[in-house]
């Protein structure tokens, strides 16, 4: 009853730094690890009943193999539309109102002594692909923030707005915080969906698992904070709670995922590679995109203008565009 209570108050609203690498399409990037103890009565592999009904009319992601990416620097942007004021404010383990505070502790109870079974981006509950048989592509881009990370590719997002193509973009707090008039730019922006890439750009795990160098969550109470921290940002920013959540690195554990249901959010993976976390040059990432097929989730940076996304996205477009396919954002589709 707390959660409900609390989603009802609250929710309206859902590379990188040490770069995002991939599987190759229809290649499964993740691990299973033995389970050691799983209380009776619950599994860390099925979902339990959710606390709170999760948002409806989302799409799916895939993802594609790659080798592990590098990362490095990013610039800055120009406002796109209106020059919005807002200033974000960063939040990182906020002091919880008292009805947050019930659904943290009944969710850190519930799953004190579940010990994950599957780690990787290919989960059970991760969502890879658009319901359709329509040709259509959701294109998403992720700004993951952080010292190397906070760039804004300029040139990428200019084009998208030139030739009219909507996008979903997975915005992370430390971007945020580094660009707040250039995120308040893209959020008045109808082309753009605004989703949660996360507070720290960390893989969701409850046992702190690497993914790429980078350590996740070692807790269900930081996987909680790690999502909702960022979310509760963005809607205060923009008055919309994203509905999608995509951790650093795509990773997840199987527990942090029947979290992530508990708390509403749909957890975005993806079909097709588009850049390796921003290593790609500019014809692996064309090569990439144009094998895009019928709902197909496409992951890329628009986080680093100094390398070679851009180039390669506005080749692949008009030949995907020539093939027939359209693009949409994520939440226009149901999920598969």
């Amino acid at each position: 009853m707390c959660l409900l209570f609390f989603m009802g108050a609250m929710m309206v609203l859902a590379g990188c730094e040490a770069g995002q690498g991939g599987e190759a399409a229809g290649a499964s990037a993740s691990d299973t690890i033995s389970a050691t103890t799983v209380p009776t009565g619950a599994t860390a592999t099925s979902a339990p009943s959710a606390l709170v009904s999760a948002p409806t009319s989302t799409p799916e992601l895939e993802h594609t193999s790659a080798p592990e990416p590098t990362q490095s620097p990013a610039g800055s942007f120009p406002s796109p539309s209106a020059s919005p004021t807002a200033q974000p404010v960063a939040t990182p383990h906020k002091e919880a109102t008292p009805a947050f505070a019930a659904v943290e502790k009944s969710l850190i109870d519930r799953y004190a002594s579940i010990v994950p079974t599957k780690w990787g981006e290919r989960i059970s509950g991760v969502k890879t692909k658009l319901h359709t048989k329509d040709k259509v592509i959701a294109l998403t881009f992720d700004a993951c923030g952080g010292k190397d990370g906070s760039g804004y590719d300029e040139k990428l997002i200019q084009y998208l707005i030139q030739e009219h193509i909507p996008a979903t973009l997975f915005i992370n707090g430390r971007w945020i915080a580094a660009n707040p008039a250039t995120f308040a730019a893209l959020a008045a922006n109808p082309l753009f969906e605004i989703e949660n890439h996360g507070t720290e750009h960390r893989p969701l795990s409850v046992n702190g698992k690497l993914a790429y160098g980078i350590a996740g969550t070692k807790n269900v109470k930081e996987v909680i904070h790690e999502m909702n921290d960022n979310a509760d940002q963005i809607e205060k920013l923009t008055g919309k709670r994203p509905t999608f959540f995509r951790s650093g690195t795509a990773f997840y554990d199987d527990v942090a995922v029947s979290v992530a249901h508990d708390l509403g959010f749909e957890l975005a993976g993806y079909s097709v590679l588009g850049d390796a976390g921003a290593t790609y040059n500019s014809e692996q990432v064309y090569n990439a995109l144009t094998k895009a097929q019928s709902g197909s989730i496409v992951i890329a940076h628009m986080n680093h203008p100094e390398k070679d996304t851009a180039e390669g996205v506005i080749k692949a477009i008009p030949q995907l565009r020539k093939a027939g396919f359209s693009f949409v954002q994520l939440a226009s589709y149901p999920e598969d």
